[in-house]
């Protein structure tokens, strides 16, 4: 799957404000050794050394695309990039943090890999992760149900991400738990506001929908999102905003977690 930075960050004040409030919930001053595990474009990986400024930042990613952009756009001391597959990725020994940000739901299976990436950490470690939990939602039920239409099954089986792409907070909280960690696990959903025409399909262009664009033509794109558009218009129905504009009420579930191991000895 191809992944386009800009159209990633085309919601920039959505996107981040979920990462801010994760690792603002880190209670570590000075660590030496932290990962951004699945940075995107780099911005946010680009925070952390304001945050922690002596630290050595790495931000990793499977994206060649995401990590061209965020080598392009943020060099500076002490924070790298590198491409590396999460799924094939383990931590090493000497990591402080480890951050995962709106990444693990393109996993299956993840919670396994997450017990990895738990057990790898050293005592005193932090682990924070904050996952979409919207899948339910219209905004990708819809997505489905069209996706499995004659038309496209054929094509498109599997590329929609599945309505348990993520557990449910209990688990991730047990599951940390098992693994040693003192942990803290909650969830919010935002009532965003969106602005202009189709706002839930130019969202679901930089995350759900990119398997789908991935496989198909243009003219075939072309159609599923105009079929798509019509759906969750009618799901999300527009209203006037105060200056005029045409507004749009698009809520969002996210899942939050974070932690510390404990020493065990």
């Amino acid at each position: 799957m191809k992944w386009n930075p800009a159209k990633y960050v085309q919601f920039a004040t959505h996107r981040d404000r979920p990462f801010f409030e994760l690792i603002a919930r880190i209670d570590e001053d000075a660590p030496r050794r932290v990962v951004d595990l699945g940075c995107g474009p780099g911005p946010l990986t680009a925070a952390l050394a304001d945050r922690w400024p002596d630290a050595r930042i790495t931000g990793l990613d499977a994206s060649p695309e995401m990590i061209g952009k965020a080598t392009a756009d943020h060099q500076r001391p002490r924070v790298d990039f590198a491409e590396a597959d999460a799924a094939t990725w383990t931590p090493e020994a000497e990591t402080d943090v480890l951050i995962s940000n709106a990444m693990m739901q393109w996993i299956p299976g993840h919670g396994e890999l997450m017990a990895g990436w738990l057990d790898a950490l050293k005592p005193g470690a932090w682990f924070a992760a904050q996952v979409p939990g919207n899948f339910e939602a219209p905004s990708h039920a819809l997505m489905r149900g069209l996706a499995a239409e004659a038309q496209w099954a054929d094509r498109l089986q599997g590329l929609v991400l599945r309505k348990d792409a993520v557990a449910e907070p209990e688990t991730y909280l047990r599951l940390m738990f098992d693994h040693g960690f003192e942990a803290d696990v909650w969830e919010t959903t935002y009532e965003q506001i969106l602005h202009g025409p189709d706002p839930v399909l130019d969202w679901v262009r930089g995350t759900a929908l990119r398997p789908i664009l991935s496989v198909l033509e243009d003219a075939d794109a072309a159609e599923f999102e105009a079929e798509y558009a019509a759906l969750v218009r009618e799901a999300y129905p527009p209203f006037t905003g105060p200056d005029g504009g045409e507004l749009t009420v698009f809520p969002f579930r996210r899942i939050f977690m974070v932690g510390r191991k404990e020493d065990r000895r």
